[in-house]
């Protein structure tokens, strides 16, 4: 029975508060992951994203070359779907 009480007691203490504001550790930059190696991202006609599957694969031309061609390619399709109002009303 007197494993009963104890949970009375301790529900009527006084709640637990915040620790004061210099004894917890604050970290001054955000966990940051980079995810350069799975290339660029592609912006489909339909407003899906994807990635190049081969991208680790390919020469430095061909990446530099495939990065020119997706911004200009992203950009325009971009644009494109800013201005259908249709595409609108599926995002929301």
């Amino acid at each position: 029975m007197s494993d009963a009480s104890q949970p009375n007691e301790t529900s009527k203490a006084a709640p637990l508060g915040l620790p004061a504001p210099g004894d917890a550790t604050a970290d001054a930059q955000p966990n940051v992951i980079k995810l350069d190696h799975l290339g660029p991202m592609i912006v489909n006609s339909d407003g899906t994203i994807s990635r190049i599957a081969n991208w680790g694969a390919m020469s430095q031309i061909e990446k530099d070359r495939s990065l020119r061609l997706l911004a200009k390619r992203n950009n325009a399709r971009m644009e494109s779907l800013k201005a259908d109002p249709n595409n609108n009303e599926q995002q929301s």
